[in-house]
């Protein structure tokens, strides 16, 4: 059996924006680089990835899709806030693609067996391949029944522990 490994995207996930409305980060997209760097990490990030990079044994990614001025931010806005120290995720760990689908190939070279996302698009991609999918957040319609819909991070801490809960 693999050992679990645990994919998250960045935006609107770690990074709350304006997410926790369902709206769309202008701030860290469009504003400029300070408001960028001060704008929020979602609620309850903090206190929850921690616990479960803990629980995957550091077997912990983050996977995102953005261009490269985003890429540059979002790898600041990392530094800024002493993600890799709070969390427990290594520097190394930070995976771009320029494109959702691109994300396949990340899940699968990194035998990602939890993804979390806010897009059902790339969930849509994954299915099949990654066994524990997660739709994180506010989201317009229901989802469909192969995907766990999670609208906190305490909420996908309690779903991924029963998905360790049924693998035991």
């Amino acid at each position: 059996m693999t050992e679990p490994r645990l994919g998250v995207d960045f935006g609107r996930v770690i990074h709350g924006g304006a997410a926790e409305s369902g709206e769309a980060d202008t701030v860290f997209l469009d504003g400029d680089a300070e408001e960028a760097m001060r704008s929020p990490a979602t609620t309850g990030m903090f206190e929850t990835l921690p616990g479960l990079v803990d629980r995957f044994g550091g077997r912990v990614w983050v996977i995102s899709k953005c261009g490269e001025r985003i890429q540059r931010r979002t790898l600041e806005w990392l530094d800024r806030h002493d993600f890799y120290r709070r969390t427990g995720i290594a520097p190394r760990n930070v995976r771009f693609c320029r494109k959702r689908a691109d994300k396949v190939g990340h899940c699968a070279e990194l035998r990602i067996t939890h993804m979390v996302d806010d897009r059902l698009s790339v969930h849509t991609a994954l299915r099949g391949l990654v066994p524990h999918l997660y739709l994180f957040g506010p989201q317009p319609a229901t989802p469909p029944d192969w995907v766990h819909p999670v609208a906190t991070w305490a909420e996908l801490d309690e779903q991924i522990t029963a998905s360790w809960a049924a693998r035991l």
